[in-house]
């Protein structure tokens, strides 16, 4: 393993990062902190209950994880398709380091910024709505399982995409979507039978889920199989990364 390469990868991802810090940083936690003071504050003393947990504190995971999703996917393929556009991308791949190399070096940075957003927003959901961490190691394994995940899904997207709109169709007309019919702001048991069975469909709901369980200790689905389902599609990502870079698909067209 060439940790030099990996870490100038990485490095270079961050500071660009640390660049852009009002783009970067301030904007989603400002953005996901309007959600907090609406539905949380404003919205939430209105309403019941749901499973014993104040309905502001009950949607402080779905939004993070929301938040988390999103984060990930762009930061992860706007750092690939830049060097691709620029064609920058041609001196990695003729430089000494290896495909895993290079895939550690952009997920990485991707999913160290999402991981830091989601404890930003984490710190700033509690200045709005009172909550508990029941589980705090799992939520802190599901917080970084689900960066990696979608950090690798995002570069996918950043090698498919050939142009700066086409980075933006998957996050904003599927992941988006998904994720509010994920349980971001209800339970799968406010549902009707069929609606239930149809919403399982959805693999947001595994991820909402899992980490709104590490916060109460209750889940709409099976812990072990949220845990299993995220597991399941970072492998996908692999696979289908592997695939490109066996083949060169958009890296060396």
């Amino acid at each position: 393993m060439n940790f030099r390469a990996v870490s100038a990868i990485y490095r270079f991802e961050m500071a660009r990062t640390f660049r852009t810090l009002l783009q970067s940083i301030a904007s989603p936690v400002i953005s996901t902190s309007l959600y907090f003071i609406v539905f949380g504050s404003a919205i939430g003393s209105r309403m019941v209950e749901i499973d014993g947990v104040s309905y502001g504190a009950f949607i402080v995971p779905g939004l993070i994880m929301l938040m988390l999703l999103t984060e990930s996917i762009s930061n992860a393929s706007f750092g690939i398709f830049m060097p691709r556009y620029s064609g920058t991308i041609y001196e990695v791949l003729s430089a000494p380091v290896t495909a895993t190399e290079v895939v550690i070096g952009y997920v990485g940075a991707a999913a160290s910024k999402s991981v830091l957003l989601g404890l930003l927003v984490l710190i700033t959901a509690r200045l709005f709505v009172p909550f508990q961490i029941e589980h705090p190691f799992w939520m802190i394994a599901f917080l970084v399982l689900t960066a990696i995940t979608f950090s690798l899904f995002g570069f996918i997207i950043g090698i498919w995409a050939d142009g700066f709109e086409k980075l933006q169709i998957i996050p904003l007309m599927i992941v988006t979507p998904l994720a509010f019919l994920g349980g971001t702001f209800y339970s799968l048991s406010m549902l009707p039978p069929l609606w239930q069975t149809i919403t399982l469909f959805n693999p947001v709901v595994y991820l909402v889920s899992g980490f709104r369980w590490s916060f109460y200790g209750q889940a709409d689905v099976n812990i072990v199989l949220s845990f299993g389902m995220t597991l399941l599609f970072m492998l996908g990502c692999v696979a289908v990364i592997a695939w490109i870079f066996r083949t060169g698909y958009r890296l060396k067209s």
